[in-house]
């Protein structure tokens, strides 16, 4: 398996990868808070996503 590498993705994508890194967790915290005061099973399928997001991006796996 190859190594990730950032620095080979096109400079578009790094600049998205860059804004989403810095609004993913604001957005997982607002989910949660939403989620808390009203659970549907919408809101907490968006709140998972955000935070297998915010993992991923923190591992660096996109």
């Amino acid at each position: 398996m190859r190594k990730y590498n950032p620095y080979t993705l096109p400079p578009w994508l790094r600049k998205v990868r860059a804004v989403c890194n810095q609004f993913i967790i604001p957005f997982c915290i607002f989910q949660g808070i939403r989620t808390i005061f009203f659970p549907t099973t919408f809101d907490v399928l968006l709140l998972s996503i955000f935070i297998l997001v915010a993992i991923a991006l923190w591992m660096e796996v996109i």
